[in-house]
């Protein structure tokens, strides 16, 4: 006779439910400072290259008769460069962790939040894309766009909403 061994798999039910904009906000909060840090990693030996550093802005003086063009320019080409790196470092941090298979930032992860898309699945990149992007929209017109994540049924944002994406909070 064989001995055979059954197995048996607990099957313990997770719930989910709809993660509210409070919930989203925290994470947002985590998010931020996250991404704030690797901005000032990346940027400040950047600035370094390119020859910026507070002492050479500081010798600009506003109040002079003469500014020099070169110094105008400079100036603008520090804010415009910090802004362009800012946004790409912030897009990717978004739309690859909401791609991946933890489906959520570092923030989302630490208050058991996931993106899904309408059936519960793992989103795309493009659509992580899509739904960083419609953050946009989300935040023109004094912020309804997320405030509509307190207020909706499925507790979806706009962004959510035109990404065609569900942010759950997992038990």
């Amino acid at each position: 006779m064989e001995n055979q061994t059954q197995q048996v798999v607990s099957a313990t039910p997770q719930t989910t439910t709809y993660a509210g904009f409070w919930w989203r906000f925290l994470a947002y909060i985590i998010d931020d400072i996250i991404i704030s840090f690797v901005n000032f990693i990346i940027l400040i030996p950047m600035w370094a290259f390119l020859g910026f550093s507070i002492f050479k802005l500081s010798e600009l003086s506003f109040f002079n008769d003469e500014i020099p063009l070169g110094a105008i320019a400079s100036l603008f080409g520090l804010i415009f460069f910090t802004a362009l790196i800012s946004i790409v470092v912030t897009w990717l941090y978004f739309a690859l962790m909401e791609s991946s298979s933890k489906q959520g930032t570092l923030g989302k992860m630490a208050l058991g939040i996931k993106v899904t898309d309408m059936d519960g699945n793992r989103i795309s990149f493009l659509r992580a894309t899509g739904r960083y992007f419609g953050k946009i929209l989300s935040g023109m017109i004094f912020m309804i766009g997320y405030i509509m994540a307190g207020l909706t049924p499925k507790k979806q944002a706009l962004h959510d909403m035109l990404a065609s994406c569900l942010v759950m909070k997992v038990d």
